[in-house]
């Protein structure tokens, strides 16, 4: 081409480009309450998304101003795939939230910034969590279903705390091939606290300096400045979480041949507390609502256990491998995840303005989806406060036309990397623990409630209950299962 078809193509190209970001400029930005003069929709920010949707007419899609940082709530699937899912190239980052660098969090592969970085840690996470269900990590999580249900037999009013303990058991040992006390093991332990940590210091609302970040540069002493104290104790946690298990197994061969590629040691150590952080308390607070299920709504307990016994018999326990002949108890696990989502909110950033459906999204913005309005979309899910597994159910079978509930583990290259793991996990305790034991009520005990505290996550009220062995012959197949690992 002439010099003069380049000049003219460079003109052209300038021209459009000039007239695309007027176009652009010229946007209105999606629909909101009106903010206050400099601190905006700083008190219109909610700390629990549960039926908070900002529901206004003929929109999907909210703004808000929140201390001048362009805040986008996206209350629907549709809105949260185009954009993290279709255009995730520029969706992939996360908001830099001051409360998490005081913490020396920010080097966290799941609040990391999208980049090279970012791509380091990914590549050594889906190393460790295949990206399909091979069974790569079924040995652990056999292991720690056998020992929880061992533990529930012999001391189910502490339940919960074996459930906390098979998760944790099992992501340790798949993360650092370190196993772990039956009781009260310090890397549990210490992984608890720093995990509470973490999610209070990131759940919208909580810290004024995630929203105002100068003020991390307040001195400890000053009035108002008790997050940074606060901070301090709570970066401890993190540093023990992460060095502590990584130095008792830091010559494990899978780590031994990350460091040999060139990876390097920082960045290992970092993903491996990352592996460990992403699914304890997940996974724990996903078992304790099908719990919660279950006593609530014994009806499909009983319809669970009538087809275990149907395909599985009573010779023994269900395995992974019923997976796909269980229909009934593989909606159990999905209408857990549907109505007591774990996860209220998936977050990113983007630092490039975008539009969607005529809305301006404007660049810097934090964008929130909505899980919990998408998981109680009435247009999906028909009474979607209602407990009700056979939603899931058509002639039989699992109805391969429902919208399934993988939206729980993010979008696009966000999307949660140890999901096969965590699903495995998850049907797995489901379907041990309703062949071998009956849920009910506690002796002397009100009816239970469906109550749950709400944030980023919601996790249920701490509950009681009665969990108890449906026969001798299913005790019998519960110790000889665990006997079966010595």
């Amino acid at each position: 081409m002439s010099l003069l078809a380049y000049t003219s193509l460079a003109v052209l190209a300038y021209l459009l480009l000039r007239w695309l970001n007027k176009r652009q400029r010229r946007l209105p930005l999606p629909p909101g309450p009106k903010g206050y003069p400099t601190i905006g929709n700083l008190f219109d920010m909610p700390t629990s998304f549960v039926g908070h949707h900002f529901d206004l007419k003929d929109t999907d899609i909210i703004y808000l101003n929140v201390t001048g940082t362009p805040t986008i709530i996206l209350n629907s699937f549709e809105a949260s795939f185009e954009l993290m899912e279709k255009r995730s190239n520029i969706y992939a980052s996360r908001p830099k939230l001051p409360m998490l660098e005081l913490m020396g969090w920010d080097r966290d592969f799941l609040m990391m910034e999208y980049g090279k970085d970012w791509k380091m840690h990914r590549k050594l996470f889906v190393q460790e969590f295949p990206q399909a269900e091979t069974g790569k990590h079924d040995s652990p999580i056999i292991t720690g279903n056998r020992t929880l249900l061992a533990n529930i037999l012999n001391d189910p009013e502490n339940y919960r705390e074996h459930i906390r303990n098979m998760v944790g058991s099992i992501i340790i040992s798949i993360t650092y091939g370190i196993d772990t006390k039956p009781q009260s093991d310090p890397h549990l332990e210490n992984a608890e606290k720093a995990l509470d940590a973490f999610l209070e210091a990131v759940n919208p609302g909580q810290f004024t300096v995630n929203a105002i970040p100068w003020l991390k540069y307040l001195p400890d002493w000053f009035p108002g400045a008790a997050f940074k104290r606060q901070a301090k104790e709570w970066k401890s946690l993190y540093q023990k979480m992460a060095n502590v298990p990584f130095k008792v197994t830091k010559d494990n061969i899978s780590k031994a041949q990350a460091l040999k590629s060139g990876t390097r040691k920082d960045i290992v150590k970092e993903t491996a507390a990352s592996m460990y952080e992403a699914g304890t308390d997940t996974a724990h607070t996903g078992l304790m609502s099908f719990i919660l299920a279950m006593l609530c709504f014994p009806e499909y307990q009983v319809k669970a256990q009538q087809e275990i016994d149907r395909v599985v018999g009573s010779e023994r326990l269900p395995d992974l491998g019923d997976k796909d002949s269980l229909p009934y108890c593989n909606a159990i696990m999905r209408e857990v995840s549907r109505w007591l989502p774990v996860a209220s909110l998936i977050i990113r950033y983007i630092y490039y303005e975008d539009e969607y459906r005529g809305y301006r999204i404007p660049k810097n913005s934090t964008i929130l989806s909505n899980a919990w309005a998408i998981s109680h979309d009435e247009d999906t899910y028909p009474s979607p406060e209602q407990f009700n597994p056979e939603r899931w159910i058509k002639d039989d079978k699992l109805d391969t036309d429902m919208r399934d509930t993988t939206a729980i583990f993010g979008f696009g290259r966000r999307i949660c990397p140890r999901r096969f793991v965590a699903n495995s996990m998850m049907f797995l305790t489901i379907v041990t623990i309703l062949a071998a034991f009956d849920i009910g009520k506690s002796d002397g005990e009100d009816e239970p409630k469906v109550e749950y505290t709400s944030a980023i996550q919601n996790r249920p009220v701490p509950f009681k209950c009665k969990i108890k062995p449906r026969s001798e012959v299913h005790a019998r197949l519960v110790r000889e299962g665990y006997e079966d690992l010595e």
